[in-house]
């Protein structure tokens, strides 16, 4: 999950790599949507037809909930995979995870996860990650990105995504944007988790790869807080679970911003995610976006 035009930071300070530090707190919001995120991708590979894999990631951050499932799943091998990330520290990162885990077929790229170019021959996926992006981008961007899916998901792939349940909760409203493109439920986060995060997988008909426009751009610091209701913030501590993660939230890019799900997984085509996104995200309650 990535970020700042997605780029790398989303203003006031703000920084992609300390997000992720609360992965490593046990029982932290981001750290049960990562094991959420990671359970999804686990039953998503469970139930793939035997061969050869695809897999991609937005605003793919450190690429946890992908490497860390891969790396021990069964069909890890069969994956060839693309993590999608804007910020170079994150996604050196993810090499570094992806070498360590011995996984030669998982690819980071630095690049803008909101633009469809981004996936360019590794699409249509059996799996896509968007695990922190959608708690970064404003509701319509969370729309358009649902609308591009068909360009990057497989006939019966399968889309993991974050989001975080602040009030309102738009997650209703996502799993419509999701139904209207022919994508069917297989999972959605128990509401009284402290993340939000979602499994689709895709009946319909790939689209061919547009080359534009872009799917999302991730909101400025200042700008999530006020969506929130939150007030402007007094230092710039990262502490809204919502990156890819990947997240959730935080893909999760934790149980989330996807690319880069609990969105604690995850964030460009949140976005965790993981396109360009001004940054986007937000310790008010340490709720995955």
């Amino acid at each position: 999950m990535s970020r700042m035009s997605q780029s790398a930071g989303r203003g006031d300070g703000w920084s992609w790599v300390a997000w992720h530090h609360d992965y490593d707190v046990p029982g932290s919001p981001l750290a049960q949507r990562l094991a959420a995120v990671q359970a999804q991708i686990a039953a998503a590979l469970d139930q793939a037809p035997p061969g050869p894999l695809r897999a991609v990631s937005l605003c793919a951050g450190q690429g946890r909930d992908l490497i860390g499932v891969l790396a021990g799943h069964p069909r890890g091998h069969d994956v060839t995979a693309r993590l999608v990330e804007l910020d170079p520290d994150n996604a050196a990162t993810a090499r570094e995870l992806a070498a360590a885990a011995g996984l030669p077929r998982v690819e980071v790229v630095l690049a803008d996860a909101a633009e469809p170019a981004a996936y360019a021959g590794l699409v249509p996926a059996d799996l896509v990650l968007a695990c922190g992006v959608f708690g970064n981008i404003p509701d319509e961007d969370i729309r358009r990105t649902i609308q591009c899916l068909p360009q990057l998901c497989a006939a019966g792939g399968t889309v993991i995504w974050t989001r975080g349940r602040w009030a309102p909760d738009l997650i209703p409203q996502i799993c419509a944007w999701f139904g209207a493109q022919g994508f069917e439920p297989l999972w959605v986060s128990d509401p009284a988790l402290p993340f939000g995060a979602g499994a689709h997988r895709f009946t319909g008909i790939p689209a061919p790869l547009a080359t534009g426009p872009r799917m999302f751009t991730f909101m400025t610091d200042a700008e999530i807080r006020q969506a929130r209701g939150l007030p402007p913030r007094q230092c710039a501590e990262p502490a809204d679970p919502e990156p890819a993660g990947r997240g959730p939230e935080p893909a999760g890019r934790g149980p989330e911003p996807a690319g880069r799900g609990p969105e604690p997984a995850g964030r460009g085509p949140e976005p965790a995610g993981r396109g360009p996104e001004p940054a986007g995200r937000g310790p008010e309650p340490a709720e995955p976006s």
